[in-house]
């Protein structure tokens, strides 16, 4: 538990001192610097990825955070890609933390990360990517919202790297955690998310839905790549702390995190040895 311990250090430390952080503003670049230095501090290679988007009231300044692990496979190697946002909601009221959507997970791939880290170079390459802009200002369309992640998938076409597999984690603090898979995720790769839970003695809190959304895994989705979403879309009774006040630290749990990060590792264990 002592890895998802520290994922719950790192997402109360990232509410207690960077709230607000809204998309692409300068709140939203000192949690990014944030980010940054705690990966730094766990060994990892952190860089931050400034870059301008399209925004509803004009270009803005957003700020990615990349850390990445070369494997033993060399540059040809493929990719798996973990993904979370940390920006908030701008719409959600005065008082919105954000400590489910977007800090859980925040703090949960810093942990994740370290573990890989920890155990020595994988055969594939690994990059950890927090992305800002994932909420959207106004409403989500071509210009608002995943800002982040669609940068994060130009810059791997840019580069010409093939991506075996990219897994967005959100909103996976809650306490009464359950895990739909969307059905617009690639469907090899869900059942590779089911199989990981059943390894992980997980298979209760997984199940794959009949609902499609668009997250953070839509923008690799979109360039062709394998890519799927952990998320728990239920949160709160009728899901009402979504996107509200009542986003507070209070709501997320060790435990969630700490099975959410066993998931996540166990999917990484067969994505690392399948070819």
């Amino acid at each position: 538990m002592s890895d998802a311990q520290k994922a719950y250090s790192f997402a109360a430390g990232l509410v207690r001192s960077h709230t607000p952080r809204h998309a692409g503003t300068r709140a939203a670049r000192r949690a990014a610097e944030w980010i940054r230095e705690r990966a730094a501090s766990l060994g990892l290679d952190a860089k931050i990825d400034s870059f301008s988007a399209a925004a509803p009231d004009g270009s803005r300044e957003f700020a990615n955070v990349v850390a990445e692990i070369h494997g033993t496979g060399g540059a040809s190697a493929q990719w798996i890609v973990f993904i979370s946002h940390f920006d908030t909601y701008v719409r959600a009221g005065a008082g919105f933390e954000g400590a489910n959507d977007g800090a859980s997970t925040t703090g949960l791939l810093l942990a994740l990360a370290e573990s890989i880290h920890r155990a020595g170079r994988p055969r594939l390459n690994i990059a950890f990517i927090w992305t800002d802009g994932e909420e959207a200002r106004h409403s989500y369309s071509e210009n608002d919202g995943f800002q982040g992640s669609k940068r994060a998938a130009a810059e791997f076409r840019r580069l010409g790297r093939v991506v075996k597999a990219a897994v967005n984690l959100d909103m996976l603090g809650d306490r009464d955690l359950h895990i739909e898979l969307p059905a617009n995720a690639t469907p090899s790769l869900n059942a590779l998310v089911v199989r990981a839970a059943r390894d992980a003695g997980l298979s209760s809190i997984v199940s794959c839905s009949d609902k499609c959304i668009s997250d953070d895994f839509s923008a690799f989705l979109a360039a062709g790549w394998p890519a799927t979403d952990l998320i728990d879309f239920s949160y709160g009774p009728r899901n009402r702390w979504w996107h509200t006040p009542d986003d507070t630290l209070d709501k997320i749990s060790v435990e969630s995190l700490f099975k959410a990060g066993c998931l996540s590792a166990a999917l990484f264990n067969l994505l690392s040895s399948n070819p």
